[in-house]
Parts: structure tokens; sequence; C-alpha cells
């Protein structure tokens, strides 16, 4: 299959033409600022600070999120016809490039290029079979069609921080979370963000949950990687104190997320594995009613 037709340079009509391939598009970039603009995230970058970073800030974010935004249509649109990995990998990295040099070097999204990437080509597939983009719907298709080449190809992908913490500590990391059909996302981050929706109505309010939710059990490698264990024990057990009073439910939860988010930046912590599992659950959150 030739990248040309659906290459992102060539997908500029993609989001503004109505199709599923746009409306995915959409909801890919809806989640991606989601995330950003929820608060407070414990050492990660909103619209109110920079959390624990010196190198970016909401504005980095934006200007990533615009040069990102065809990126999500092209990749469903090639998710339709059931494509090779190597194929979505090379629509990745054209897109990490766009988004670097939007950032002038600063890794705002790679992450979410990833994940959002496979999701995004997993609903594709699925609306080529006829079935509709459930969460077991898309975690089966991304761990049965892509599962054994993600994982593959961390055989040949260069060394990056995340696999050589992963590999040091014994966990799993993005690429066993992916080829895995993403279980944290489905099992933690969609019914933490869909309980803490229904009860408060409040969809900033239910992405805060989710995120504590995930960052309770998810084996950050950003985390380890720069606070090694003792870190994650303490993001750990911070998340999980925030939820034994009661998550977003407590009567003063912002001042409590507030207090540990002043934390985490105290320590220069940054849980950027479960903000991209926050991600792809807005993501996945917003798919499923399409």
């Amino acid at each position: 299959m030739s990248l040309q037709p659906v290459s992102i340079g060539t997908a500029g009509h993609c989001l503004a033409d109505g199709s599923f391939s746009s409306r995915i598009g959409r909801a890919a970039v809806g989640a991606l600022y989601r995330e950003l603009v929820a608060y407070p995230k414990p050492g990660l970058v909103s619209l109110v600070d920079s959390g624990s970073h010196t190198d970016m800030d909401a504005q980095t974010f934006m200007r990533s999120l615009f040069a990102l935004r065809h990126y999500f249509c092209a990749i469903t649109a090639v998710g339709l016809s059931a494509p090779p990995f190597s194929l979505l990998q090379a629509l990745g990295r054209a897109a990490e490039a766009r988004m670097l040099k939007a950032t002038q070097g600063v890794n705002t999204h790679r992450g979410a290029i990833f994940s959002l990437g496979l999701l995004a080509a997993a609903a594709g597939l699925l609306r080529t079979a006829g079935r509709p983009a459930t969460g077991p719907a898309l975690s089966e298709v991304i761990r049965d069609h892509w599962g054994q080449a993600i994982l593959d190809s961390g055989n040949t992908a260069s060394p990056s921080h995340g696999s050589l913490v992963a590999h040091r500590y014994g966990v799993g990391g993005a690429r066993i979370e992916a080829a895995s059909g993403f279980p944290h996302l489905f099992q933690i981050g969609l019914p933490a963000l869909q309980q803490a929706l229904a009860r408060t109505g409040d969809l900033e309010a239910a992405s805060v949950h989710c995120f504590f939710s995930l960052m309770a059990v998810v084996p950050d490698t950003n985390l380890l990687y720069r606070a090694g264990e003792g870190g994650l024990t303490f993001a750990h057990a911070a998340a999980q104190y925030f939820l034994d009073k009661g998550g977003v439910e407590q009567v003063g939860w912002q001042r409590q997320a507030l207090s540990i988010h002043q934390a985490f930046v105290s320590r220069r912590l940054s849980p950027g594995g479960s903000a991209d599992l926050l991600t792809a659950t807005l993501f996945v959150h917003r798919v499923i009613d399409l």
C-alpha cells in the first residue's frame, strides 16, 4: 500500500469533510485539548502552570496540537484498509517530525502520537468491518492485528528513556501496554472517567479523577526515569490517598489535588505515562458515541 494518498501533508481537507475519519480526527484533537485543560494534574503542564517542566508550557502544547491535527484523520483513513503496523509507524514518524518542528525540539505528544494513532487506526478498521468502536473491540483489534508487530518493533527501535527504564525495572512500558490492547485504559481509566462523570456531571473533574485512578497503578516509566522507584512509589501513594479520601467527590478536592501537584513540582515529578493514558481514555470516551 502506498503512503502517498493518505500522507499527513495531503490530508488537509480531511478534518472538514464530514467523513468518519474527520470525526475521529476531531475527537483525537479534542482529547488532547481536554487533557491539557484538566487541572490540577500533579506535575503536568496545564493552562494554569507548567508543572514540573521548564522546557514547555501550554503554548508549546497548543503548537504541537495544531501541528498534529491532520495526523489523526490520516491514520484513521489508513486504518480503514487494515494496514500493517509498519505503515502506521511511517505515519507516526512523520507526525513526530511535525511536532518537533512546531515545538522546536520539545517532546510534547510523542506518547499520544503512538497511543491515539493506534486507537484511531483501530476505529477505522472496525468501521470497515461494520463493528462499533466499543472499548472491548478497540482493545481486541489492536492486540490481535498489531500486537506482535508492536512488540517486534522494540527489537529494532533506538533505545528510548522509556524502554531503558522499563528494562531496568522490569515494568511493561508503553509498547507492552499497547500490544496488550491498553488494559490500563480499558480496565482502569475508562470506568473511572465514566463513573466520575455520571456522579459529578463535570468532564474536567472526571478527567482529574481518571488521571489519579491511572496514576495510582500505572508503572509510569517517565516517573521511573526522573526519580527511580522512590518517585514511582511516592506517586502511587499520593494518588491512592486522594482516591481514598473520595477523589473528586470529596469536599475541597481541588485544594487536595493542588497540594499533591505542588508536592510533585517540588520533587520534579512528571507522570507523563499516566497523562498519555488519560488522553487516550478521553479519546475512547468520545469515539464510542460516534
